[in-house]
């Protein structure tokens, strides 16, 4: 069958790809977009003295997981000078990078609340304005500086709101694993549990294509070998590059069939229960892969791929991968009722994301 793989993002990879910025920034002035130990860790006093005078600003209060009540007043302080600055860098993990997104689009009235009607309608919609936006991950695994996506989370409301516009791919992803090496343990694992679960969502799906299959078995398989291994040596370089380059292959994936039941599934366990997403998304993907098989012989085939041929065993060493970097497995663990679990895996069918996968209902 025909099919299309599409992704627009002019990607710089590797150990010190970060002195790239200035020239694939131009002449334009860029706000910064970060997180707040950023300073601390003397990674704002770094790239003001890579960008000197093209640095317009920082905003630097970016929390984990962006809601719209802290989103808000950063927002519209943003676009009260719609001049003051031609592209936006995100420096961070996704929250950073997703609260770019949100900022990279204008409204017409300059308003936030004004956007957030827009994503609550659900419909693609054209920005009254956009600015460019250069993401720079710091830990492996978010996928986001190759996508055009971005979760805006609204707990008061108890829902998320999904962007994504062909206005909202960066122009460019730094993916320099330098940045990573001062991430802890805990980061770390969710950040690459993330990046195993964006690969084989991509694989479990409706949408996926044999190029998103290339990228999403070499990230599983890279995933699975490299994090317990990272996890007895933080300061190995060469594993962080590994891991980096896996998680970009698995965003690379992602990008084109978008993620499935696994994530599905973790709204309401981030929203609900307050795991993180790293940890929300990939503790029931030995579950997920368990549905999966025998569902269709092409995708067991390329899921074949990534365990080694060993497709029965698939699921066990799943569960043993998650384990040995500490991560419980059962809905049991995270103090879920299996009526309330049968009901979220339920649900989670019937969401957007939950109907990529291939054993959703048609």
């Amino acid at each position: 069958m025909p099919y299309r793989y599409h992704n627009p993002v002019s990607i710089h990879f590797g150990s010190g790809s970060l002195a790239d910025l200035p020239a694939i920034l131009g002449e334009r002035r860029a706000v910064v977009v970060t997180f707040p130990e950023a300073a601390g860790l003397g990674l704002v006093d770094r790239v003001r003295g890579i960008l000197g005078a093209s640095m317009a600003g920082i905003e630097s209060g970016v929390a984990p997981n962006p809601d719209v009540q802290e989103l808000a007043a950063t927002y519209e302080r943003f676009w009260r000078d719609p001049g003051s600055c031609e592209a936006i860098v995100a420096i961070g993990g996704g929250s950073a990078i997703d609260t770019a997104k949100a900022l990279m689009v204008g409204t017409a009235s300059g308003r936030f609340e004004e956007l957030v009607g827009l994503l609550a309608e659900g419909k693609a919609f054209k920005p009254h304005r956009v600015k460019p936006l250069i993401a720079v991950p710091t830990t492996a695994g978010t996928g986001s500086e190759v996508t055009p996506w971005a979760t805006v989370w609204d707990r008061a409301a108890g829902r998320k709101h999904s962007l994504h516009l062909e206005e909202t791919w960066p122009e460019a992803a730094i993916v320099d694993p330098d940045l990573m090496l001062s991430l802890p343990a805990a980061v770390t694992v969710q950040s690459g549990l993330d990046a195993l679960s964006h690969a084989l969502e991509s694989i479990w799906n409706v949408n996926a294509n044999p190029v998103s299959d290339t990228f999403a078995t070499a990230a599983a398989r890279e995933v699975m070998a490299t994090l317990p291994a990272l996890l007895d040596d933080l300061s190995d370089l060469r594993l962080r590059e590994r891991m980096a380059l896996a998680a970009l292959k698995a965003g690379l994936a992602f990008s084109n069939t978008k993620t499935a039941l696994a994530h599905s599934i973790s709204y309401e366990m981030t929203l609900r229960f307050g795991l993180p997403h790293g940890i929300a998304c990939s503790f029931t993907l030995p579950m997920v892969l368990e549905r999966a098989r025998g569902r269709d012989a092409g995708r067991d085939a390329v899921l074949a791929q990534v365990f080694e041929g060993d497709l029965a065993g698939a699921p066990a060493r799943l569960r043993e991968v998650l384990r040995s970097v500490g991560v419980k497995t059962e809905f049991a663990d995270y103090g879920v009722a299996e009526e309330d679990s049968r009901r979220i895996v339920a649900q989670a069918l019937e969401g957007v994301r939950g109907r990529n996968f291939i054993g959703a209902a048609p």
